[in-house]
């Protein structure tokens, strides 16, 4: 059944997400420089960087400066993330710059928590336990439960509906015991193993049993099928989309060499302008962000809406 939104929020990663995972030193400036391109295209949220360990993430070792560096723009909501304590320690110097949203991550496959976090499934509760309690302590509300390797996994094969409504109720039990709402449940498919068919069978067993939550997709394109999966959330009503621009990213713990990151923002935004979804982004504005990647990166993006530019260009350049 198709029950399309009138409007979409696109939540744009490709600043932290894609300069992650490449190879060689990106310049903080050129970081700063993209971040205050994608702030002029109308996107409203934007996470930044990532405060983690620069042993482990390289490319986010001038998280600090990065954060200090970037201008605000009205009306844009700028995040970052970090997985423990130490994290956040890092984040809060920047809560008068950053949106500062408490959230819980677990891993629907406990192979991927231990690759990713160096946790097992209890280990990773605990850790989390313990990030709510010091989100609080910092006056900080806990509104986000964000399940990765919702759809498959490289290490432990196909993930069961099942078992994601099970770490989905783990993080809400979480959040229960510390008396916090969670407004944002985020599915990602972050090894890219999602079909249509699998989107349509996890977002529909997370609905029947918790039909109030928002749900959002993270959804990377490593096999080709980022779009197609935008398209089946779509046509379920959810609302919400990570995506990155150019498709920048990837997973640096998904042992996966070179594959894509997450869908691309301005082939989610064209999609949406021709099914007649709002998402307020200008999707040229965008599309010229993402040749700015491409020059900070210095490689071709995955992105075919960077080679083939925006259907509304060129219906202009027709009239």
């Amino acid at each position: 059944m198709s029950d399309l939104p009138d409007r979409i929020e696109i939540y744009e990663e490709g600043p932290r997400e894609g300069f992650q995972i490449e190879p060689g030193p990106i310049a903080s400036a050129d970081k700063i420089a993209l971040i205050d391109a994608l702030s002029a295209t109308g996107i409203r949220h934007i996470q930044i960087c990532s405060f983690v360990s620069p042993k482990l993430v390289p490319g986010w070792a001038d998280a600090e400066d990065v954060a200090a560096g970037f201008t605000p723009r009205p009306g844009v909501a700028y995040n970052a993330l970090w997985f423990n304590e130490a994290g956040l320690k890092r984040a809060l110097a920047f809560r008068d710059r950053l949106s500062m949203t408490g959230s819980i991550s677990l891993a629907a496959s406990e192979a991927f928590s231990r690759r990713n976090l160096n946790r097992d499934r209890a280990g990773n509760i605990e850790a989390m336990r313990r990030q709510t309690a010091a989100h609080l302590a910092a006056g900080i509300a806990v509104e986000r439960v964000g399940v990765m390797a919702a759809f498959g996994c490289n290490f432990a094969g196909d993930i069961t509906p099942e078992l994601v409504v099970q770490t989905v109720a783990d993080g809400l039990s979480i959040a229960a015991e510390y008396d916090q709402t969670i407004r944002d449940l985020s599915l990602a498919d972050t090894m890219g193993w999602a079909t249509p068919a699998r989107i349509e069978r996890v977002v529909g067993a997370v609905r029947e049993r918790w039909p109030e939550l928002t749900l959002r997709l993270h959804l990377h394109d490593t096999r080709g099928l980022g779009i197609a999966n935008a398209m089946a959330g779509l046509r379920l009503g959810v609302t919400r989309y990570d995506s990155t621009v150019g498709g920048l990213g990837g997973c640096p713990f998904a042992a996966h060499k070179g594959a894509p990151g997450n869908i691309a923002t301005e082939e989610l935004v064209l999609l949406c302008e021709e099914m007649g979804i709002a998402t307020g982004i200008d999707a040229d504005a965008l599309i010229e962000a993402g040749h700015l990647a491409e020059r900070i990166v210095g490689h071709t993006l995955p992105s075919a809406a960077l080679r083939g530019g925006s259907l509304s260009a060129f219906r202009a350049h027709a009239a």
